[in-house]
């Protein structure tokens, strides 16, 4: 009879054992409490708590949680009423104080963000609202981690995930972009006619310019070309008058030479430029002994006497 009792004892100290056994799951933590005071936080592993006057308090998950809260209504320092959704990025990092600092904290951190998010929404604009996410995000994520401290919360990030603005200034949002995407056209299309009038102005001018220097170049040749002629016109009579200079001279000469007197040098000189006349010049060069045309006369008649 003992022995039955020893072993029903040993049966139920075991099962006591057994179903006392806990074991945590990695990224995990328990809360332990004993007589309801808090005693040990089991982190991942094998466990066993003292049955009777122990007992697991809470059970928490140390993975990253994201909290998507149902849009909050909010009005801007211009007098806007908008929407703004957000999503909340936080982690456990201290299972005693999220279990022991407040009560219901995923309740406390969405009251706390709507809050949070109010006050920042109440120092912007309108404009300023739907162009500064990034500031948001960063005032709420500051706010939020330093207010859940305490509670052995870090909340990572905050992300603004919807803006809402009221249908009424929707309908003005969509009337000025289109106002602004008319402007661009329009400056576009001026920019355009304007390079167009600007490169067909530069192409007549260059053309005007093309043309003037070849007209330049142009007279230039007929300048030099008439320069060129006149030159040889000239060189062409002064060979001419050097030549009957020199013929003249030759005769006179040989006239000398043969014993004539002036008379009959002068009669040969006319006999020369009356030859000289026949000939196909367009010019007569008179020398300047037959200036005195009388004298020229008056020995012609004397020589005929002779």
């Amino acid at each position: 009879m003992n022995l039955y009792i020893i072993i029903a004892l040993l049966i139920i100290a075991m099962l006591l054992i057994i179903t006392n056994i806990r074991i945590v799951p990695q990224s995990h933590a328990v809360i332990i409490e004993r007589l309801g005071t808090y005693v040990a936080t089991w982190q991942t592993g094998l466990h066993v708590k003292a049955p009777f006057i122990d007992r697991i308090a809470n059970r928490v998950s140390l993975k990253e949680k994201v909290l998507d809260f149902p849009p909050q209504p909010v009005i801007t320092k211009d007098n806007v009423t908008m929407k703004i959704d957000t999503v909340v990025y936080m982690q456990i990092t201290d299972p005693k104080l999220y279990s022991y600092g407040v009560e219901n904290p995923m309740t406390a951190i969405e009251n706390l963000s709507a809050t949070t998010l109010r006050n920042i929404i109440g120092e912007l604009e309108l404009d300023a609202t739907l162009t500064s996410r990034d500031v948001i995000n960063s005032k709420m994520r500051s706010i939020l981690d330093e207010a859940t401290d305490p509670w052995g919360i870090k909340v990572n990030r905050v992300e603004v995930k919807n803006i809402m603005p009221p249908e009424a200034i929707r309908e003005a949002m969509e009337k000025q972009m289109r106002a602004e995407r008319e402007r661009r056209e329009k400056i576009l299309i001026a920019e355009g006619q304007k390079q167009s009038e600007i490169l067909v102005a530069e192409g007549k001018k260059q053309a005007a310019i093309l043309e003037a220097e070849a007209e330049k170049q142009a007279a230039i040749l007929r300048a030099e070309a008439e320069k060129e002629a006149k030159m040889r016109r000239a060189e062409g009579e002064a060979q001419a008058i050097r030549e009957v200079q020199k013929a003249t001279a030759d005769g006179l000469a040989m006239i000398r030479d043969a014993g004539a007197d002036d008379k009959v040098i002068k009669l040969r000189s006319l006999e020369a430029l009356e030859k000289a006349a026949n000939g196909q010049a367009t010019k007569l060069i008179v020398p300047a002994d037959f200036q005195n045309l009388a004298g020229v006369v008056s020995a012609i008649s004397e020589v005929a006497k002779k």
